[in-house]
């Protein structure tokens, strides 16, 4: 998992194989159960953690002292104590972060809470408060990570841009004389329907934008190109300024994912309590501050209510910043409802004074674009699309198959999506689902509609659509997704195995389990792997025999890269027939570091090694009746060993030097086909 980093060799010992027993037991589990959304489309619901233990209730007796001289003030600090309250900080942190929504945060949190126990220097094993500190954080976080699993993609989370305007408003840009005398004669000639007005805020930024912010201004205007009809006919349609449209480009550059250091989001950039005044949206699923169109119509509202309140649009920026409250208490202090005279006398905070400068500059500048160098910035094309409401949940990678695009693109044309599932809403009153509405590329609604109506509502989360290429058969096919062939057969109606190029299939997976999963049984004990130069995340799946969905599961990871990536965390496969024996790894950092994975062999908890002895050699029994050896003798047993790959070794040399057949290794490596150094293999060794 991704909250255990390089230290984790110190926390392997009882208590942490019981509760990584427990975790992977709930995973076990979750395989033969469904993944849908629940009905109430929410993040998942937490169980209060339980109070952490009182470490001052905790101390060992003291010692008889053996002199009358004062203990040291040293001696009387609890260096433990502390640091489980520091830890527990930062895990409540986490778990705030984790219920608002804010899951790259959270993760964060969780990172620090784990890597401050592991570097902390103490042996977790040898106080009883450190050990159960790090069980019930352990347990919550593997609780939170599978609770979220259910509901869509886990931690997952879509990126967010940092939002221009937080850089800007940090700076106390200097004022060029020749550059202000410029801007005062543009503006006389500038058409606007926002008042202009130079000062030498206003010039400061102008001067700054045409410089070292200069590629702001270029992107943002480059980006606007997708939105700007949509937004002037808006801001129309609801009665404001069209060139407020230059607040959103001053805000967030158009970013639709942008957020601000104080939370703000979107093109608007919205705050959470404001947004949801003004209609917007906000679930695990969806955050309607991404949408433009909405966030745009919401802005435009806001704004409007802001003007009929002060009656000023620069006092209606300011309040549209820092809060009408705050504006509100500025008038009232100092009587003056007039924008530049609260600049004057420092009564709005230095952020809010700065905005409006901002805001101005940008305009001054974007619309008189060959005086400033910016008319050869050529303007992004809208961006068209069909719209269809949907009343079901579906996820997007189906979607995606049914109108020959990728999620990626359907994440692009719904941005207010949060996950890769959409969401599920019922309405309390009439009990039915509320509707969605998807976009999809233009021109595709048709073919969306037609491919999904083949697909049972209830599947929609979880079948796919799989795109026959040459050569593909219903094995090889069946082999990739790892259902049976007579499942695809009669999900599709087919009465042979003849499979033409490009024929679309219906994949009918199993609710919860992806077209990566699997059933095997993995180890409880954790394995480390050092990421080599060339890896992705198939290979390495493949090299060590596990899904790369449970990869990417136990090291939160999306896609194939590993770019970046260190060390990666995995589970070996429980060894099919031998059921009652687990790979189990022994971490050390000495061999860590030289050789990137360890592993031993380990029983299954409550086993007795005389159980163990029966069990391995019943495993091997039934092995040997089926798997004859290079001499085509029957053995009568074979003894369960693991062998890491040394460069240059081939499945054949390895099967010569274990006296078995490349046949055996496959079929005890989930057909595995190439090999790199430092991978494990499972190998009967016949004697």
């Amino acid at each position: 998992m991704r909250f255990f980093h390089s230290h984790l060799a110190i926390i392997l010992s009882a208590a942490l194989s019981a509760t990584l027993a427990v975790t992977l037991a709930c995973q076990s589990a979750q395989k033969s159960s469904s993944f849908m959304p629940p009905p109430q489309a929410q993040a998942p619901a937490l169980v209060a953690a339980s109070t952490p233990p009182d470490p001052h209730q905790q101390k060992p007796a003291a010692a008889e002292p053996q002199s009358k001289a004062p203990v040291p003030s040293a001696l009387q600090v609890d260096p433990i104590g502390d640091l489980i309250a520091r830890v527990e900080k930062e895990y409540q942190s986490g778990q705030d972060n984790y219920r608002a929504g804010h899951l790259e945060a959270a993760k964060q949190n969780f990172d620090s809470a784990f890597n401050q126990l592991l570097g902390s220097g103490f042996d977790l094993r040898s106080d009883d408060r450190l050990q159960r500190e790090f069980d019930r954080i352990l347990d919550g976080i593997n609780g939170l990570e599978l609770a979220a699993l259910q509901q869509g993609d886990g931690f997952a989370e879509q990126k967010s841009e940092p939002a221009p305007i937080d850089e800007a408003n940090e700076l106390t840009p200097t004022v060029d004389e020749n550059v202000k005398a410029k801007a005062e004669a543009e503006i006389k000639s500038t058409h606007s329907d926002l008042p202009l007005m130079m000062t030498d805020q206003v010039a400061g930024y102008i001067n700054y934008f045409s410089n070292r912010g200069r590629g702001t201004v270029e992107r943002a205007l480059a980006r606007s190109g997708r939105y700007e009809d949509m937004i002037r006919r808006t801001l129309q349609e609801e009665g404001v300024p069209q060139d407020l449209i230059y607040l959103a480009q001053a805000e967030s550059g158009f970013h639709l994912l942008a957020v601000s250091r104080a939370g703000a989001r979107g093109m608007w950039q919205f705050m959470g309590s404001r947004a949801k005044g003004y209609g917007l949206e906000r679930s695990w699923w969806v955050d309607d501050r991404q949408d433009p169109e909405k966030a745009t119509r919401a802005a435009a509202r806001h704004l409007k209510d802001l003007y009929d309140q002060f009656g000023d649009w620069y006092l209606a920026m300011a309040a549209y910043n820092s809060g009408p409250g705050t504006v509100q208490s500025a008038v009232k202090r100092t009587g003056y409802a007039d924008f530049w005279e609260l600049y004057r006398r420092n009564a709005l905070p230095k952020e809010t004074r700065n905005y409006v400068p901002i805001i101005l500059a940008v305009t001054i500048m974007a619309k008189n674009p060959a005086q400033y160098g910016l008319d050869s910035v050529v303007k992004d094309k809208p961006v068209p699309y069909d719209t269809v409401k949907i009343d079901y949940p579906i996820d997007l990678r189906l979607a995606a198959e049914c109108v020959d695009a990728t999620a990626s693109d359907l994440l692009d044309l719904n941005p207010s999506l949060l996950r890769l599932t959409t969401p599920r809403v019922t309405e309390r009153v009439t009990g039915k689902d509320q509707e969605f509405e998807l976009h999809l590329p233009a021109g595709t609604a048709g073919k969306f509609q037609t491919a999904v109506a083949s697909i049972p509502t209830d599947k929609r989360v979880s079948w796919r659509y799989h795109k026959v290429q040459a050569g593909e058969t219903l094995a090889s096919i069946s082999r990739t997704y790892r259902i049976p062939s007579k499942s695809i057969a009669a999900a599709n109606n087919l009465d042979d195995d003849t499979l033409a190029p490009e024929t679309r299939l219906i994949i009918p997976i199993t609710p919860g389990k992806e077209k990566d999963s699997d059933t095997s049984t993995y180890a409880h004990a954790i394995t480390h792997y050092k990421v080599r130069k060339g890896d992705t995340v198939e290979s390495v799946a493949e090299n060590f025999g596990v899904s790369a969905k449970m990869l990417r599961g136990w090291n939160h990871l999306k896609g194939s890269s590993l770019a970046g990536r260190k060390v990666l965390y995995l589970h070996l496969p429980v060894t099919r027939g031998a059921g009652e024996t687990q790979v189990a790894t022994k971490h050390s950092s000495r061999t860590h570091h030289q050789a990137g994975t360890e592993t031993a062999s380990a029983s299954a908890p409550g086993h007795s090694r005389a159980n163990r002895s029966t069990a391995n050699r019943s495993a091997a029994n039934r092995f040997t009746a089926t798997h004859p050896t290079t001499n085509h003798t029957t053995v009568s047993h074979a003894t369960l060993k693991h062998h890491k790959v040394k460069p240059g070794e081939t499945l054949y040399s390895i099967a010569n030097s274990y006296n078995t057949t490349v046949t055996a290794l496959k079929h005890d490596n989930r057909n595995i086909a190439a090999l790199r150094p430092g991978m494990i293999l499972v190998v009967r060794d016949a004697h």
